[in-house]
Formats: C-alpha cells, structure tokens, sequence
C-alpha cells in the first residue's frame, strides 16, 4: 500500500521517515518529494509498505504523531490524487 505523509520538516529526510515508519512492518520504498530545480523538501513524501494490515496500523497509529518537530499528516495515498508514485 502507498501511503502519503504530509506536513514534513523540510529537513526531515528518507532515513528518518522509514524509521518512523519501521516498528510497524516491512517497508519497500521511502521517497520525499523535492522541487526539480532546487532540490528543496515539498514538505511530503510516500512510504511503501507491501503488507495491507501493516500499513492500516501504521496509518492509524502515526497519524498526527511528531516528526523531525511537525506534527505529521499519514493516510492512504490515492492512486490518481499523486503525481509521483513508488
């Protein structure tokens, strides 16, 4: 399942979001989205996680959690909603 986090820290990078993500179960695929030209943080990113369940727990139980100082936005990623995609 693709799950979408918002709200991240524009410092926060991939290591830190899979380990956030780690205790929950296996994960496939960690990618922060940046501006093509500057390389910045867009302040959201992807985390692949192949098992459905864990990837339910994780959404439930990160949401609204801490990351990095911001309060971190977790939910399913819809298919179509995102332009990039693991």
């Amino acid at each position: 399942m693709n799950i979408l986090v918002g709200k991240l820290n524009p410092q926060t990078t991939e290591q830190q979001l899979e380990k956030h993500f780690n205790s929950f179960g296996f994960i496939t695929a960690v990618d922060i989205i940046k501006e093509s030209y500057s390389g910045d943080s867009l302040g959201y990113g992807y985390v692949l996680m192949p098992n459905p369940e864990e990837a339910e727990t994780a959404i439930k139980k990160l949401n609204g959690t801490s990351l990095d100082g911001h309060s971190i936005f977790v939910s399913k990623a819809s298919q179509n909603s995102s332009r990039y995609r693991l």
